[in-house]
């Protein structure tokens, strides 16, 4: 349910990590480093790349640095140097865009998708950044790609008041995670600070979190697991889009009485009273851009399908899971940045960012722009969006 806010809640800034320009990972050098690895069948490695081909993935995404090594295994030093490396990089970046001293955090909140390193990500962001021992940090792991939109919540509640697997089995459920998820990270600043309204870029308008995992489908749609050979990874089972545009549809219908304008909510009400079926309004009419979370090509058609969205609705998410892939938990910075890349938001606008993943959860954030959109010297697209969009 939405909480009650004593204290507006700003965006200051954020900063989208952008990989070294080696890191890049085209279909082909993606093929040709499997099959370097030798550790799939001939049968897996067809199977991957009809998936990559599918995937709506373009040659400009970015891997982590143990991709390209021999062997394609992936190490617990080499999982906490990629997450590490990016999101150390994001956080010094936006605290420099900023001029806000590390000092001057009062809560840090840190998610990945799976890695949980010891000490914990937001131990190390305090021992690097030089944090105030008097700050409060909380660390979310294995919240799959809707950690990102939970995290602002969670940090926004408390101011009112990677990906580090790589399957190397045989199981085609598993193998699917392997083809979509890049290398990405992003990071926020937000205040409760009236004072910093000015240089704010987004106000926080209201939240919601959901979460289906008392349903046994929603729950194991995403599960991580080891098969018959004991190799451990993570299935993304054909469950999952039905699950996701179910999960979507209660999400958006627990949403739709805060932000909707009363003719769409009449509407609403008429077509379920009087045909006895259930309606999913159209959130167009109460924003004017759309962060979806862009979890893979057939999630966002599912999503499109769901919503009834136009291209010119999907295009930030598409061109997003193209560009850099499934950064998971960052991805919906990463379509605010292209959004920003392209000056289409202005003062006024409201922006709804939506993250959803395993469990099965969605997390709702609703923002009002400050201030006209601007491309920033570290925005991720600097230096490719006048080749945006392209066709997928």
């Amino acid at each position: 349910m939405f909480s009650t806010r004593r204290r507006r809640v700003f965006l200051l800034d954020y900063s989208c990590f952008l990989p070294e320009p080696d890191q890049k990972c085209s279909l082909e050098v993606s093929e040709y480093l499997v099959r370097r690895s030798r550790h799939f069948s001939h049968r897996s490695m067809e199977f991957m790349r009809d998936i990559l081909l599918k995937s709506g993935l373009g040659n400009e995404t970015y891997a982590p640095p143990f991709f390209f090594l021999p062997g394609l295994s992936p190490s617990l030093y080499s999982a906490s140097l990629e997450t590490e490396g990016s999101v150390l990089s994001a956080a010094k970046a936006v605290l420099a865009k900023t001029r806000i001293s590390a000092a001057r955090v009062d809560v840090l909140v840190v998610v990945t998708g799976s890695a949980c390193p010891v000490p914990s990500l937001s131990s190390f962001l305090v021992h690097r950044l030089g944090l105030s021992p008097s700050v409060r940090t909380f660390n979310l792991s294995s919240m799959g790609c809707g950690a990102g939109a939970i995290s602002l919540d969670l940090a926004a509640r408390l101011l009112s008041s990677t990906r580090c697997i790589r399957y190397s089995g045989e199981d085609r459920s598993m193998l699917v995670s392997n083809c979509i998820f890049r290398a990405g990270a992003a990071v926020a600043l937000l205040t409760n600070d009236s004072s910093t309204r000015r240089s704010a870029k987004l106000e926080l308008l209201r939240s919601l979190r959901t979460h289906a995992g008392a349903d046994d489908a929603a729950y194991s749609a995403a599960y991580q697991a080891e098969d018959e050979s004991g190799n451990v990874g993570i299935s993304l089972k054909k469950e999952l889009v039905h699950v996701a545009s179910e999960g979507l549809c209660d999400h958006i219908r627990a949403l739709a009485p805060w932000v909707l304008p009363w003719l769409e909510l009449l509407r609403c009400a008429y077509w379920e009273t009087s045909l006895q079926e259930r309606y999913v309004p159209d959130m167009t009419t109460a924003f004017e851009h759309l962060c979806i979370h862009t979890g893979g090509k057939a999630v966002i058609n599912a999503v499109a399908r769901v919503m009834r969205l136009a291209d010119r609705d999907t295009e930030p998410a598409r061109m997003c899971l193209h560009r850099f892939g499934n950064t998971s938990s960052s991805l919906v910075f990463y379509e605010l940045a292209y959004f920003e890349a392209k000056g289409r938001i202005r003062m006024g606008d409201r922006v709804w960012m939506l993250g959803f993943g395993s469990g099965f959860k969605a997390c709702s954030l609703v923002w009002r722009s400050l201030k006209d959109s601007s491309m920033d010297d570290d925005n991720p697209w600097k230096g490719c969006i006048h080749r945006y969009p392209v066709e997928s």
